[in-house]
């Protein structure tokens, strides 16, 4: 009897964290078709759960996007982190995750959309993507690697070139997206201090597939 009462919280615990994951699915899918009016019932539907579930885990629509928009960021955020974990020069890290997140405008246009939705908010919080901007600048910093006197307006840079690149590459999209990428994060490098040909250089490495697990 006792075991008993050990597992059934367990399982119990391990069903809302299903029903929370398939609200986040279904939320993540309406933002990326920019749907986000969207009813809360139509939402729970397409995540196949009550609506008092819905209640059981966010107090209103709102909460819910903001929560799939962590998770979709996060998830991404921690990919690269995998990528560049072998990676001793804080300035490479940073270079290579602004390549990789300029080629998911074109590879991967759900996460697109939800940077456009949701990305001016998104380049200022403790989370996701915008973190570890922040934190490999801070790194290549103390490295000698970048000359960047404040990191939050260097944010403001990173966060408009990704954001505008990404609208480019939507709007002309015969336009080669991996060339314009690696252009626009040779400049963005030079403003955060590194030389011209160093920035040229280390924008020109092979990067990891995008088709492929860290």
């Amino acid at each position: 009897m006792a075991q008993n009462r050990t597992d059934s919280p367990s399982r119990q615990e391990r069903r809302k964290a299903r029903t929370r994951a398939a609200l986040i699915k279904a939320a993540q899918s309406v933002v990326a078709a920019g749907r986000l009016n969207a009813p809360i019932l139509e939402i729970t539907q397409a995540a196949d759960v009550g609506m008092g579930s819905f209640y059981n885990h966010f107090d209103s629509r709102e909460q819910l996007f903001r929560a799939a928009v962590d998770d979709a960021l996060e998830r991404h955020g921690n990919r690269f982190d995998e990528w560049s974990a072998c990676l001793d020069d804080p300035a490479h890290a940073f270079a290579q995750s602004f390549r990789l997140t300029g080629r998911i405008h074109r590879r991967e246009p759900a996460l697109s959309q939800v940077l456009f939705t949701f990305g001016l908010a998104m380049a200022a919080v403790d989370n996701g993507l915008a973190r570890r901007a922040s934190r490999d600048i801070d790194r290549a910093v103390l490295a000698g690697r970048f000359v960047v006197p404040d990191t939050d307006l260097a944010m403001v840079v990173v966060a408009g070139a990704v954001l505008c690149l990404g609208r480019l590459l939507h709007d002309q999209p015969e336009r080669d997206h991996a060339t314009s990428t690696d252009h626009v994060a040779q400049t963005v490098l030079r403003m955060l201090g590194m030389p011209g040909e160093e920035a040229s250089e280390i924008c020109q490495r092979p990067l990891p597939s995008l088709d492929d697990p860290p």
